[in-house]
């Protein structure tokens, strides 16, 4: 089994104004982006050159937005204290910026 290209758990996962998990994972792998639950199940999934990553104007910093075939999560990776001059939180920035190398659209600094 290959390695994820990018992981994180403990990951709020929403919908719209709906929690689905608030422990789930997000997992970068073989060229897919998927949603799990804390059991492991599949919330979503998608291509990664389908993906849209991007940091929500209207949230915490600590927020990320991921839009899987036309369904909108609003995913919230903690660690939300950033070190000093950092623009942002790094577990956000890192899934950010993962989804754009893995879909291959380089390796651009987030807004």
């Amino acid at each position: 089994m290959a390695e994820p290209e990018f992981s994180a758990t403990g990951v709020r996962i929403d919908r719209r104004l709906r929690s689905l998990t608030r422990a789930g994972q997000v997992r970068i792998r073989g060229g897919r982006l998927e949603l799990l639950t804390s059991y492991g199940s599949e919330i979503d999934s998608a291509p990664v050159q389908a993906v849209r990553a991007s940091r929500p104007w209207f949230a915490s910093g600590d927020r990320a937005l991921a839009d899987l075939g036309g369904h909108r999560y609003v995913l919230t990776l903690g660690e939300s204290d950033p070190a000093p001059g950092e623009p942002g939180p790094p577990a956000a920035r890192r899934f950010i910026e993962a989804v754009r190398r893995a879909a291959g659209r380089g390796d651009r600094t987030c807004p």
